[in-house]
């Protein structure tokens, strides 16, 4: 590993992070709200330290597949470390677990939360507890397109079929150009959500608030009750832009760019966008004689939990644990299953979803037809032996954490539903999952041995396992 260049990256990560926590200075004045001095603080450490490690000689020239493994990794653990000092000096969050949980909850775009009144958080803490999620969810769709294919990791070039042109799988030297359209994309997307929700009688705090939540498909709301009791107008727009957030990104870009068909001709996209009607639709058949008539209120709860989850947001417009256990039992699968890759939702991702279903329908015509060539495509694309092997592996391990997280956390304490739900909800980055830890609840009661496993699994399943999993491996250390 390349220690000089792993440092060097993080060193312009603390710098810009110490950046970002000078954002929400102006709410702090407006609102008055006595937190201006712990984020100053908090951005000087930020400054001090990036500027301390920093390594003046660019070296990237230098970069291997090694040490992207290690910048990724170690940039999400810097990231939760420094983005937790605002809590902490502010007084806001003061015990170090829960203000690392909190963190690392933002910046991997979860949405779990330990506060029990995040209405009485100081105004401006709260905007910086909205800025971990964007900042988050940007970095996750430059992870996805512009590194994760770059490092081989678990069949995500998969998706490249659908992000060519100026998406790459090649860091270099297209990963500064990709960014920018990227970000400009993200941007154009926050700032049109931002007014959409304006015209809709929020307020402009509350709204920026809400949109940064919704593109990074983190959840944080600035109410207690999340989206519950907001008219109709301001959920069905939250429901459309979760819905873009949990889309690949590269659409978005060619569909700007005059491909008014990019979508639609996406087989990934007509999977992820049908499977949410028909999910919505087997939901509000099973709920709708609980709204005594309100059909229209009985569906939008539906198509908002079903959007919400499958793009791994977590925000609640209702309490589904009241709706029994079919649709509890959707939702939870919905969760696993998370949006497009390239996109900032979570879960498996839709792509491998599609090639699990086709591998295995290919494995029943190979058992009726033992000679026949059976290739594996998605649309009009072979999918290589590779590739596959490389989702079923991801797949496997996938399973694997999941189940030893969930004894893990039955061990420590829990019981096995809310210890299902925790695990899946962090693996695959929702925020809210099932019983002790549902909707309406939070995570403040965990010991704190629940919430470092628990960061982990956010961490872990934001970076797509490997990421973080082979650093833990003997060999990869070795020269």
């Amino acid at each position: 590993m390349n220690i000089k260049l792993v440092l060097r990256v993080l060193a312009f990560l603390s710098i810009f992070l110490g950046i970002g926590m000078l954002l929400p200075l102006p709410f702090s004045y407006y609102y008055n709200s006595g937190d201006a001095t712990a984020l100053m603080k908090s951005a000087a450490v930020c400054f001090s330290i990036g500027l301390l490690v920093f390594i003046p000689k660019d070296i990237s020239k230098n970069f291997k597949t090694k040490d992207g493994f290690a910048i990724v990794t170690f940039g999400w653990i810097i990231m939760a470390l420094l983005g937790s000092l605002p809590y902490l000096f502010s007084g806001a969050i003061p015990n170090f677990t829960n203000a690392i949980f909190e963190t690392m909850s933002g910046f991997t775009t979860t949405g779990s939360t330990i506060l029990t009144d995040i209405e009485a958080l100081p105004k401006g803490i709260l905007f910086w507890r909205s800025i971990t999620h964007w900042l988050g969810g940007m970095g996750i769709i430059v992870l996805t397109i512009a590194i994760l294919p770059f490092l081989g990791i678990a069949g995500m070039q998969l998706f490249k079929a659908e992000s060519s042109g100026p998406f790459s799988d090649k860091l270099k030297p297209r990963i500064t150009h990709t960014a920018k359209l990227l970000w400009t994309v993200y941007l154009v997307l926050t700032i049109t959500e931002l007014l959409m929700l304006m015209s809709g009688g929020m307020g402009f705090y509350d709204s920026i608030n809400h949109a940064f939540a919704t593109l990074a498909t983190g959840g944080f709301s600035t109410y207690n009750s999340s989206i519950v009791g907001q008219s109709s107008y301001i959920q069905y727009v939250l429901i459309a832009f979760m819905v873009l957030a949990g889309t690949n990104f590269s659409l978005h870009y060619y569909f700007v760019t005059g491909n008014f068909t990019t979508y639609f001709r996406s087989p990934e996209f007509r999977f992820y966008f049908f499977s949410i009607l028909i999910a919505s639709f087997l939901i509000f058949f099973n709920i709708y004689t609980q709204y005594n008539g309100a059909l229209e209120l009985a569906f939008r709860d539906s198509l908002f939990q079903v959007v919400s989850c499958v793009t791994c947001t977590g925000f609640a417009s209702a309490d589904y644990e009241l709706w029994g256990t079919t649709p509890q039992l959707l939702l939870l699968l919905l969760m696993m299953g998370g949006g497009m890759a390239g996109s900032t939702a979570g879960g498996i991702k839709t792509v491998r979803l599609i090639l699990l279903l086709k591998f295995t329908y290919n494995q029943f015509v190979k058992v009726l037809h033992p000679k026949a060539v059976v290739p594996l495509r998605i649309g009009s694309r072979y999918v290589d032996e590779k590739t596959v092997l490389d989702v079923l592996g991801f797949f496997m391990l996938y399973i694997v954490i999941l189940a030893t997280s969930v004894l893990l956390l039955t061990v420590f304490g829990l019981d096995l539903i809310s210890s299902i739900g925790a695990v899946v909800t962090a693996m695959s980055g929702v925020g809210p999952g099932l019983n002790l830890v549902g909707p309406m609840d939070n995570f403040s009661f965990l010991p704190d041995v629940s919430k470092w496993l628990l960061s982990f699994l956010m961490l872990a399943g934001r970076l797509e396992l490997l990421t973080v999993i082979i650093l833990l491996s003997p060999n990869y250390w070795h020269k």
